[in-house]
């Protein structure tokens, strides 16, 4: 098997695949539209529009996998940038035979109860979570017909280094770190599974080198859920910084404020998250790969870091 991998993508999963695969003398190249560099040492970048399936082929020849660590940040654009970037991901797959490891999420399970395994249907209600459903669905309907062996990994909301405002525990800590009260969506008192960036990484190439594990989905190891208050006032604590007071914003403003800005309204069509307990079942990913989530303290001190 070649050694040389393919990420898409340098956010703060496809820079933490990058540096995995580095770390254990892989050849690794990563895409970007601008072909920035991400200043990882032995890593490659080229620019690259990851839509463009024939420029994506091209760069995938001779790869063992291609890693779809694409994140679009806007979700009013999600409907308009994910279906091009995965008919060009999967295409590109199946031309060279290249391993597809998808970063993927919770929102295909949609509303739950009880905690998200992997035996649950994919049955979102809301647009994203449909659209990522339906894309997963695409992916594995190839791998069935033995066209590609796709495999994706599914974490919670995200923690650790370069998640930033993007997260929801992230996108208070710079406040919160100045003795400033900050505001979080919905109920602040519900256990919640967040994941840390390094453990899905982690997850991701150890299911894209496992072919025992290709043709379904992982749900990534992740450490117990917290409150987004406990967890908000142990990043601080591991920082030396005393609590803050957490204020919510009720579903119901959420949803108001939804009416005349676009983001809102994709965030209240998300407000299920925050409303219900939200937790992760890890069991099957923690015991087929081996993997157990980074240490929470670790997470903490790592997420302060790298802010």
């Amino acid at each position: 098997m070649s050694d040389r991998h393919l990420v898409i993508g340098a956010g703060p999963v496809g820079r933490h695949v990058a540096a995995v695969l580095a770390e254990r003398g892989e050849r690794v190249t990563v895409a970007t539209r601008s072909g920035r560099d991400t200043g990882l040492e032995a890593v490659g970048h080229v620019a690259l529009d990851a839509s463009d399936a024939d420029a994506l082929t091209r760069a995938t020849e001779g790869a063992a996998v291609l890693y779809n660590c694409a994140n679009p940040g806007d979700y009013t654009q999600w409907e308009r940038t994910w279906p091009p970037l995965m008919t060009a991901m999967l295409a590109a797959a199946e031309r060279t035979g290249a391993v597809y490891a998808i970063t993927g999420n919770l929102y295909p399970y949609g509303p739950v109860d009880g905690p998200m395994h992997e035996g649950l249907p994919d049955a979102a209600t809301d647009r994203k979570g449909v659209l990522r459903a339906e894309l997963w669905a695409d992916a594995l309907a190839a791998h069935r017909a033995g066209r590609v062996r796709a495999v994706e990994v599914r974490g919670s909301d995200y923690v650790g280094p370069g998640v930033g405002g993007n997260g929801h525990i992230t996108r208070v800590l710079p406040a919160a770190l100045r003795g400033r009260a900050v505001t979080m969506l919905n109920r602040t008192d519900l256990p919640h599974t967040f994941t840390d960036v390094l453990d899905v990484a982690r997850t991701l190439v150890a299911a894209a080198a496992d072919d025992a594990s290709h043709g379904r989905t992982w749900n990534v190891p992740s450490n117990a859920p917290r409150t987004q208050v406990q967890a908000v006032t142990e990043m601080l604590a591991v920082a030396g910084k005393p609590p803050v007071p957490v204020r919510r914003i009720p579903t119901g403003v959420v949803r108001a404020a939804g009416l005349v800005v676009p983001f809102m309204r994709e965030m209240a069509e998300m407000s299920y998250q925050w409303t219900r307990p939200y937790v992760l079942d890890d069991s099957a990913a923690r015991a087929h790969f081996g993997i157990e989530p980074t240490p929470w303290e670790e997470v903490c001190r790592r997420t302060i870091a790298g802010l």
